[in-house]
Order: structure tokens, then sequence, then C-alpha cells
């Protein structure tokens, strides 16, 4: 019997949380973002499993305009550039990048020079590059990630379907001892009567086999080492040696301003608990929430008006929307990648989709 192709959860029969998605059920179902991505995999003269991913916040108004964002530190074992001015000003004016940990410096940089290439002398902002760590697969000091790189992922950003699982910055990544990488997932919710969405991507590399739980469900615990071997076994007891990132990316159409994106991040995170997620010491859990709402000129001066917001109370409908798509992505990442072997013929074992779904079916009619 053929083994399961590499599918999305909800195309396995799993859905979890309770809210409605989006129609490509990705955080390009918010309106105006793109996600754009390169990857890398060479096996000469370095063992190369790297890349990069790109989201652009306002399709179009690249380099001329910016949003309004809020950022939310779970675990600072990690970088993500351009937050200190999300802090100060709860402005974002840069498409976010997502790499290795070995590129964020070339990611940043370019970032920076970006603008200038693209006849905007004075068009300074804060670069916005992410990392995780893929040294498990990738050799990172061969410095693959070029700004080459970066500019053609930025380049190809755009709206529709976005590729999942060993892609992009998540090429060289794994999550609880499987291999992972990048994951999206989005949810419909009504609010002050209108309609909006709320969409996530993840590039997700952390956590230890034990702790993976799919919507309530042990699966880690019965998926032992046994089953699938692992490259890093973390089940140490008291050293508990849990490395490794994720980084939670939020979009959403609905008018919010930069506190209340600060809360939309921090709704996030829980998403990221709810999958076995805790934030260990030498983990970097990092969310980052924008709004396409309010399109803001980069050189603000005089009255900026129109600008508009929810009330406190109305955000209750999105808070769970973070959440359960935060949740679902860093899932998809999981079940949409494939088995790799890397670096030091180093492999990291794809999460076996059969037995995923024996368990969650055993488990459901347990509860029934």
């Amino acid at each position: 019997m053929e083994p399961l192709r590499r599918a999305r959860l909800r195309e396995l029969g799993i859905a979890v949380g309770t809210l409605p998605c989006g129609p490509l059920n990705a955080i390009t179902d918010v309106a105006g973002v793109g996600v754009g991505q390169v990857t890398l995999i060479e096996d000469e003269p370095h063992v190369i499993r790297s890349g990069v991913t790109a989201i652009v916040p306002l399709l179009g108004q690249l380099w001329r305009a910016g949003c309004f964002a809020g950022f939310d530190r779970y675990n600072g074992f990690g970088e993500v550039t351009g937050t200190h001015w999300i802090a100060e000003a709860g402005l974002l004016s840069s498409p976010i990048v997502l790499t290795s940990a070995f590129s964020i410096g070339v990611a940043r940089d370019t970032l920076l020079a970006l603008p200038f290439v693209h006849g905007v002398p004075e068009r300074w902002h804060q670069p916005c590059a992410a990392e995780t760590y893929d040294g498990v697969l990738n050799d990172g000091l061969a410095a693959p990630v070029r700004r080459e790189h970066v500019e053609a992922a930025i380049a190809a950003a755009a709206a529709g379907p976005v590729d999942e699982g060993a892609v992009g910055g998540g090429t060289g990544m794994m999550s609880f001892e499987f291999k992972s990488g990048i994951g999206t997932a989005s949810r419909r919710v009504h609010a002050a009567g209108q309609p909006w969405t709320v969409g996530v991507l993840v590039q997700s590399n952390f956590g230890n086999r034990r702790h993976l739980t799919v919507d309530g469900v042990p699966v880690g615990r019965e998926l032992g080492y046994h089953v699938t071997p692992s490259p890093q076994r973390r089940d140490d007891g008291e050293a508990d040696e849990t490395k490794g990132s994720i980084v939670i990316v939020v979009a959403t159409d609905a008018p919010l301003l930069p506190p209340q994106l600060n809360r939309l991040a921090r709704r996030a995170n829980a998403g990221l608990s709810r999958v076995g997620g805790f934030g260990n010491n030498r983990s970097g859990d990092f969310a980052l929430a924008f709004s396409t709402a309010n399109v803001l000129p980069f050189h603000q001066v005089g009255m900026v008006r129109g600008l508009n917001m929810l009330g406190g109370e109305d955000m209750n409908a999105l808070l769970p929307a973070a959440a359960e798509a935060a949740e679902e992505s860093i899932l998809n990442s999981l079940t949409m990648a494939g088995t790799m072997t890397g670096v030091r013929g180093t492999t990291v074992h794809e999460l076996p989709l059969e037995r995923l779904q024996a368990l969650m079916q055993r488990h459901r009619g347990a509860a029934v």
C-alpha cells in the first residue's frame, strides 16, 4: 500500500478549532497580503537546506506606505529585527522576511537597501527580518542565502495559495523532532456587524516529541522513537534540552491599532501552547501581527484623518481566531513536510500521516 502523500491537516480529515476558514485557509485570505519564497537545496560543494520566505503586507504599495503592527515575545532566544520600532511607533513599513539564523544579517541588510534600489532614496525604514535555526540539516556557515535570494522572494510575493512544508525559510526546519517548515491557515469571524479575516503564517522549528498535541490528542507520546527515530532526541528528563524557535506572523483586515495588535499577537501564542510549545529557555518564540485596514503614508506630516478601529469588546471574536489559525499553521507545517537528509548525513523524518489519522480516529472514538 502506497503511503499517503504529504497533505494539509484538513485534507487528512482533521480540523482544529470551531471557527470557519477562509477560502484558501492561508494568510493570503487577507486581501492585499502576498507571500513569496525561494528554496535552496544543494549537495555540492556544500549541503544546503535553506531559503527565504517573504510576506508583503500591502501588495502594490511596497516602499510607499506602511501599516499598524504589534509584537509579542513568548521567549526571547532568537531575533526579529525592526521590533524596537514596532514597540516605539506601532508601525511596519517593511516586508517580513523569514530565513535561517545564519542568514538574518543578509536579510536585514537587503531590506535596508531595497528602497534605494527601487528609486526611493528617502525611504528610511526599519527592516523586519526573523530567523529560526536550521543547522541540523543545513550548512549555514557556507552562507548560502544571498541578497539576490531575498530580493527574489520579495519580488515573487503574490496572493493565492501558499506552498507549505520544507520550502522557503522553512526548508531546513524541524518541530517536535519531525520535519516541519512553513505552515499557514486562516479564520473568518464577524465583529461590529462586519466579516473579518485573520490569517497566520509560521516558520516552525521547536518542540519536544513527547509534547506534540493535535486537537487535544497527545500524539507525540504515542509516536515514540520506536515509531519514528529522531536525530536530536529531546527526552533527557531533567535536562530537557528543548531548543529551536518559531516565528508566527498574523495578518488581519480588521481595523486595529498597535496596542490591539500587540494583544492579537499575544493570542497567537495560545495556539503555540495548544500544540505543545512552552517557550523553553533556549527557544525563540515570537509573534508579529499587522493590520491592512489603515494604510499609512511613509512621510507622515500634518493631520492623519480617517483612521478606523474596532472597539475592545469587538476584538473578542478575533482573539480565538489568531490562536486557532496559529495552531493549524504549525500542524500544517508538519503534515506538509517530507523526510529530508542534510548535512553530515543527518535525516529528519516526516510525521507519519497514516499513524496520525489512526491515532486521531481512535481517540475521537473513545471520546464518543
